[in-house]
């Protein structure tokens, strides 16, 4: 947890560098370009699309400043049709069981295609 501090800690101090440089601070977030993914979210992803090979859509962000405690997940498949919202979750949620035992939170956002 201590280096999960140390981490929101850094990401404030950066933050507060791109605000006086007057860069652009997105939802809370800092925004990176789309090139740099932390680790977490770039395994999470592989598991995700492995998962869910039908994804059209997959966003995955590590929130919690670059630690990889709390993570938001945006994915769009063909494969949650007919299924409930809390169903679609849990079909996320099983997919990362393992993952999960070491986050601290997830957000879990869930579409069907609409095409």
């Amino acid at each position: 947890m201590l280096a999960c501090s140390r981490s929101l800690n850094s990401a404030v101090v950066s933050a507060l560098r791109l605000l006086r440089s007057n860069q652009t601070a997105v939802t809370g977030q800092l925004q990176r370009p789309l090139s740099t993914q932390t680790d977490g979210e770039v395994r999470i992803a592989e598991i995700l699309k492995e998962k869910f090979p039908a994804a059209s859509s997959l966003k995955v962000v590590d929130i919690s400043g670059g630690c990889g405690a709390m993570y938001e997940i945006h994915i769009e498949s063909s494969e949650f049709k007919g299924k409930r919202t809390v169903q679609q979750h849990q079909l996320v949620n099983q997919a990362l069981k393992d993952e999960i035992q070491n986050m601290h939170g997830l957000r879990i956002f869930t579409d069907v295609p609409k095409h």
